[in-house]
Parts: structure tokens; C-alpha cells; sequence
């Protein structure tokens, strides 16, 4: 079994709690579902926000779905000008025996503009 490294984000529309909760909820399950992947195959995940969110911890999503046993952190993405606006970001480890080029990526809505090369 491989550990893999698997990317993804998400743009909010507004800077809410549940709206929080809810996207990144829907970022991590298609994560999961693109990748074929169950909570055990987390290792640990590591979410980034841009610096005008401040709702809540992407993390806490996480924990609403479920994934109560993975090492979660959060952090704040760089301040850079013209950067886009209310990005969560996350870098989960898991295992799999995919190869690293089947890892299946996911960038929602808008956030698809952040990495048009790798977003599924």
C-alpha cells in the first residue's frame, strides 16, 4: 500500500459557518468518492484558508462528517494580492494502490481556476 497525496479546494461564496461547513463537507466527500477512497484510508489532512475567513476551522467540517480519528490541522494561506478570495485548500495524505497519476484531484465551482492542470 502507497501513500499518496491528494489536493483540493473550494471557493466560499460568503464567509458563514455553515456555509463553511457545508462546502468543504462536499469538497471531502467528492475527494472520497473520486479517489474510491472510505475514511481508513486517511492519514491526515491538512487544510489551508485565505486570510478574509474566519467563520469557523475547515477542520470542524471534517469532524461533522465523521472523520473523528485522522490528524486534522489547519493553517492560513499566504496574503498575496489579487489571490483569489475565500479559498479552503486541503492536502490529504491517504493510502491506496493507485498510481500517483490515477489520484484523482478536486477543485469545486470556481476554485477549478486555481489549478486547471490538475482539477478533475
Amino acid at each position: 500500500m502507497a501513500v499518496r497525496a491528494v489536493r483540493g479546494a473550494v471557493q466560499l461564496e460568503r464567509d458563514e459557518a455553515g456555509h463553511m461547513e457545508e462546502q468543504v463537507g462536499a469538497l471531502l466527500t467528492a475527494i472520497l468518492e473520486r479517489n474510491g477512497l472510505h475514511t481508513d484510508d486517511l492519514i491526515s489532512l491538512w487544510f489551508t484558508a485565505t486570510p478574509d475567513l474566519h467563520s469557523d476551522f475547515p477542520a470542524a467540517a471534517a469532524r461533522k462528517l465523521g472523520i473523528v480519528d485522522v490528524p486534522l490541522i489547519c493553517a492560513q494561506e499566504l496574503d498575496i494580492e489579487g489571490a483569489m478570495p475565500r479559498v479552503v485548500r486541503v492536502l490529504a495524505h491517504i493510502e491506496c494502490d493507485k498510481p500517483r497519476a490515477d489520484i484523482a484531484h478536486v477543485y469545486l465551482g470556481a476554485a477549478a481556476a486555481l489549478r486547471k492542470d490538475i482539477a478533475q
